[in-house]
C-alpha cells in the first residue's frame, strides 16, 4: 500500500530566468504539480510547462526529484520545495520573435 509523501524537493535548472522561477514557485503551480507528478523516484526527471500568456506558446521546464520524505505518492498535502541544479535551460520558449511560429510569414519579426 502506497502512502502520500509529506515533502518533495524538486530541482530546476539554475539557468531558469527569474520570471520562470516566479511562475513555478506559486501556490497555483505547486497545486498543478501535486496533480500531475506521478513518479517520485529520486533522480526521476520530467518536463512541465509554464504558461506565458498571450506572448508566446509555453516555457518548458525540466524538473528532477531530489528528495522525498514520508511516502511514495504526490498528494494535495505534499509540501513541494524547490532547489536549483547546474544545467542549461533551453526551454522550448518561442515568444514573438524571428524564431517564433510566424517567422515565415514575417509577422513575428
Amino acid at each position: 500500500m502506497s502512502s502520500q509523501a509529506t515533502r518533495v524537493i524538486l530541482s530546476y535548472p539554475d539557468a531558469l530566468s527569474q520570471w520562470g522561477r516566479d511562475q513555478v514557485e506559486t501556490p497555483r503551480y505547486k497545486g498543478y504539480l501535486q496533480k500531475v507528478v506521478d513518479d517520485l523516484s529520486v533522480g526521476a526527471e520530467f518536463e512541465e510547462f509554464a504558461d506565458v500568456g498571450c506572448c508566446g506558446d509555453s516555457l518548458d521546464i525540466r524538473f528532477r526529484v531530489e528528495d522525498v520524505e514520508g511516502g511514495e505518492e504526490m498528494g494535495q498535502e505534499t509540501e513541494i520545495t524547490f532547489t536549483t541544479r547546474v544545467a542549461d535551460h533551453d526551454g522550448g520558449w518561442k515568444v514573438q520573435s524571428a524564431a517564433g511560429p510566424n517567422a515565415e510569414s514575417g509577422r513575428g519579426a
